[in-house]
């Protein structure tokens, strides 16, 4: 069976607007089916859990729906509108979206995935966490996919 690197950025937002929730859910399916690349956890601590913990969704109750009603990303949008105490206010998202731009990885990963990159450490950018898991997914698909 073949394992598949996410193709979609934290960067990208569904129809409700939410930075990285496409890419959770492409994560924990991809992970349910056994299909997911070695090294990427379906659900990790940090972007999963910090879009889990500002919309106000139940960890265990959100993975247990992706793995047995197996969604589309928009049945998944669904199922979150009709969650109990979910954050879905415009301040929210735009707090959540904020914290996910924001983040910015320590230097020593940093300089591995430019480093991997074959990018010098000293160039000018990224610095910012997505754009650096963009590259070190880009290479990963790569490697798994295109080298030959």
């Amino acid at each position: 069976m073949s394992k598949i690197v996410p193709t979609i950025s934290s960067s990208v937002a569904g129809p409700l607007g939410v930075k990285h929730l496409p890419r959770f859910w492409q994560k924990v399916s991809l992970e349910n089916a056994g299909k997911l690349a070695d090294g990427y956890p379906g659900c990790g601590a940090g972007y999963d859990q910090m879009v889990l913990d500002a919309l106000g969704l139940d960890k265990d109750a959100t993975l247990s729906f992706i793995k047995s009603e197996k969604p589309t990303y928009p049945q998944l949008e669904a199922w979150i509108k009709k969650q109990p105490g979910a954050k879905l206010d415009q301040g929210a998202i735009t707090a959540i979206n904020a914290a996910i731009d924001g983040y910015i990885h320590d230097d020593e990963t940093r300089k591995s995935i430019l480093s991997a990159n074959g990018i010098e450490e000293s160039c000018s950018g990224p610095y910012d966490a997505v754009n650096l898991n963009n590259l070190d997914d880009w290479l990963e698909f790569y490697q798994a996919e295109l080298k030959g």
